[in-house]
């Protein structure tokens, strides 16, 4: 168990690396977004966006199976001694409010990720070009994104609540 961070914080290094996952996420997924609406390369476009729902998964079951397994839950991580907890009281209600809020959107990110991607494979040609799926595609592919963003500025949020103005 790697139970100390490297961004300075006494965070986890899994939360570390999700946090930083969730800030290098929004400048690729804008590229992939460039690439489909400027340069039309569709192969690119599809190639970001399965390499990115690759990475997200791994990197989010990392870090489930550090944080509820290895430590325990986040308030574990968060408070790591008992005896001097870093957050309580309305400290500590205030992250748990924020950690629910980020929670909304962490949790439907990947099943609307993953409709998406699986949709999008099964319906457009190999190699991918605009047809009939290209407008459901278009929509699912913006309530992706805008669920993305919101989760990493979520995420971020509990980030900086939980470690850094403490």
């Amino acid at each position: 168990m790697m139970s100390h961070g490297f961004l300075g914080y006494d965070a986890s290094f899994m939360l570390d690396f999700v946090v930083t996952a969730l800030v290098l996420i929004v400048p690729v997924l804008l590229y992939s977004l460039y690439v489909i609406k400027f340069q039309r390369n569709f192969v690119l476009h599809r190639n970001l966006q399965i390499g990115l729902g690759i990475v997200l998964l791994v990197a989010v079951t990392a870090f489930e199976v550090d944080t509820q397994w290895a430590h325990g839950g986040w308030e574990n991580i968060v408070n790591k001694n008992p005896e001097s907890p870093r957050l309580s009281g309305d400290a500590y209600q205030h992250a748990r409010q924020v950690l629910w809020i980020h929670l909304v959107f962490a949790v439907t990110t990947p099943f609307l990720w993953a409709a998406t991607l699986i949709y999008a494979l099964k319906r457009f040609p190999n190699p991918p070009q605009p047809g009939d799926h290209s407008k459901l595609h278009k929509t699912l592919g913006w309530l992706s994104v805008i669920d993305i963003v919101l989760t990493s500025v979520t995420g971020l949020w509990f980030y900086y609540t939980a470690f850094v103005v403490t």
